[in-house]
């Protein structure tokens, strides 16, 4: 069987008229590919072309489009009425209901209708590549394509590699997406390819907090928004998404890894479900979508003004925490170079309390050993940008020496979230998960270091790629968060991955390449 190069395909075929499969016509006729666009439900095929042509002209009256170019990718849309007339396809993308069987019915069809040369492309974002393809006479020509919503403006592209999808298939899909302007990355056919699985900590982590108490919905969402540098809380991205579809993915993990409990789905968000409040779109979800209803504020620490200058030193290596170290000497505070001592532990000392980025310790532990007060603050993407840091105190402190690290974080600028004693705080305990997540799909060949990170930044808009991360904050501190974490729950889902404990160890490297 002879599969085409990229060059070779003029004509592409979408398959599902409905959000995803408009928007990949789009695109496809963007790059200049004549498209067909096909759907059962006849009405609904006449109404999202013309919706999409409603809008890219509106765009052009806004002045944000040319207006020729918009009606030559409008031409290059046309509309199919059956299957058979795709036959001139060279490619098939199929973009219809996440049903196995009516996946398999679709393309089993089109074998009877488009040549041997044909490629054909599911967009599915949790189906098995291999068992859609399961039929085939030659399941080689298959493979995932998927989309991330809103196909014309989200950046990344999955390319899901089946058992038997053959290696030019991939390539040739590759170019393609490149064409397109997109970020393709590649993985094998495993449960929530790389995204969907990867991604399942950063909801996870705070809807066990949101569970054990920790703090109300929007003090949670700006721990990890706000002072962890994420585009979004995991809470508010549940409601935007809906949590019918946020917990159906999990679950739909939790079981197809054979109810692994780093997949536990949440309780608090089946019940949300189970009520029928899914979030935005039913108006009602962790929050009120109603005008009516006022919305709650996060809790910051009242501001606190201290007549008594402080006494800062900054201690340790803060090559860890580069950004930290910016906002320290752009606030006048020199950092002391490391000794033997106390290299690899980034230290601020505020009127004799020990300040530390959390590791998976309690506080009040942390200021046990030390025989010190402590507080930890939690991670940050960026400290200089983040508007507001999460801390936690040792109950050993006094309220004396609480307030000065609180009046310390606010004289530079910031909004101080202070949060019971909990382990490893917030976004760090997220961002531990997250790279022991990467690290399991690198490490049992789901795809490469670089894709790994490449999806988890262009198609959910991490502020960096977990793998990056890991690496900036040394894997020993990723680690021994996990084991912590581990060691206070006795439980599971904490357990480090194998490659983790290789890395910490300095057994073993990670090798980052560019996109060819």
């Amino acid at each position: 069987m002879t599969l085409p190069l990229n060059s070779s395909i003029k004509t592409v075929a979408v398959i599902g008229a409905g959000t995803m499969g408009i928007g990949i016509a789009q695109v496809a006729a963007g790059a200049g590919l004549q498209v067909l666009l096909f759907d059962m439900n006849s009405e609904v095929l006449n109404l999202s072309l013309a919706s999409m042509s409603e809008r890219l002209r509106k765009r052009v009256q806004q002045g944000k489009a040319d207006a020729q170019i918009t009606e030559q990718l409008i031409s290059r849309v046309a509309i199919a009425y059956s299957l058979s007339e795709l036959s001139s396809a060279q490619l098939v993308i199929e973009a219809v209901a996440e049903k196995l069987e009516i996946k398999q019915a679709i393309f089993g069809e089109l074998e009877h209708i488009c040549g041997e040369n044909t490629l054909f492309a599911s967009n599915t974002s949790s189906l098995s590549i291999t068992a859609i393809g399961r039929h085939l006479k030659h399941p080689e020509r298959l493979a995932g394509l998927h989309f991330f919503n809103p196909a014309p403006v989200m950046k990344l592209v999955e390319i899901i590699r089946g058992l038997e999808t053959s290696e030019s298939v991939i390539k040739t899909l590759k170019a393609l997406a490149l064409s397109f302007n997109k970020v393709p990355v590649i993985c094998r056919s495993t449960p929530g390819f790389i995204v969907n699985r990867v991604a399942r900590p950063f909801y996870a982590e705070t809807l066990r907090a949101l569970e054990e108490q920790i703090a109300t919905p929007e003090t949670l969402d700006s721990a990890i928004r706000d002072a962890g540098g994420f585009a979004m809380g995991p809470l508010q991205l549940t409601d935007l998404i809906g949590h019918d579809v946020n917990y159906s993915v999990t679950n739909s993990i939790f079981q197809a890894f054979g109810y692994d409990p780093r997949f536990q789905t949440s309780l608090i968000q089946l019940e949300l479900v189970q009520a029928g409040h899914l979030g935005r779109k039913s108006k009602r979800g962790f929050y009120h979508y109603d005008e009516n209803k006022s919305q709650r504020s996060p809790s910051f620490a009242p501001k606190i003004t201290l007549s008594k200058p402080y006494d800062i030193k900054a201690r340790g290596d803060w090559q860890l925490l580069p950004e930290f170290a910016q906002l320290l000497l752009k606030n006048g505070i020199p950092l002391e170079e490391p000794t033997q001592d106390d290299r690899n532990l980034p230290t601020l000392i505020v009127n004799q309390v020990i300040v530390m980025l959390t590791n998976g310790k309690l506080s009040s532990d942390v200021a046990q050993q030390m025989n010190r007060p402590v507080v930890q603050f939690d991670l940050s993407a960026d400290y200089g940008r983040a508007t507001a840091i999460t801390l936690s105190c040792a109950k050993q402190n006094n309220h004396q020496q609480n307030q000065h690290v609180i009046a310390f974080f606010q004289s530079l600028g910031k909004e101080v979230i202070v949060l019971p004693d909990y382990p490893a705080l917030l976004t760090m305990r997220t961002v531990a998960m997250l790279c022991n997540e990467a690290l399991d799909a690198v490490n049992k060949g789901v795809a490469s270091v670089q894709d790994v990170d490449n999806a988890m930044c262009f198609g959910v808009n991490y502020p960096k790629g977990p793998l990056a991360w890991g690496i900036q904050l040394g894997w020993q501190h990723i680690l021994s968060t996990l084991e912590q974490l581990s060691h206070f729950y006795g439980d599971h889902r904490y357990r480090p991955n194998p490659l983790l404990r290789k890395l910490a160890a300095g057994y073993q490297t990670l090798s980052f390449k560019e996109l060819s």
